[in-house]
């Protein structure tokens, strides 16, 4: 199963243009940020997360329902988080 997950932004611009390090539960990763570049970004900033792009800007709200909800879900959630870390350089 695919789906966006919450990610907090905690570096801007690491490698290049329309890039950020975000946090999931721990993990960080680069992704690209091309897709919300209507605004600039902001160390703290959330986004929605999938397949290594930061799809929309979403407020902490909305993450913090949106993490407790994919929770619930358990293993389904577990899954995600772990092949998001997992294939971490």
């Amino acid at each position: 199963m695919c789906v966006g997950i919450p990610a907090q932004v905690v570096e801007l611009h690491p490698t290049g243009e329309h890039t950020a390090i975000v946090d999931v539960e721990g993990a960080q990763r680069e992704v690209n940020t091309i897709m919300v570049d209507d605004e600039p970004l902001a160390v703290g900033d959330w986004v929605l997360l999938h397949v290594g792009f930061a799809m929309s800007r979403i407020d902490a709200a909305e993450a913090a329902e949106t993490l407790a909800f994919m929770r619930e879900l358990g293993s389904v959630y577990d899954d995600e988080i772990e092949a998001f870390s997992s294939d971490l350089p």
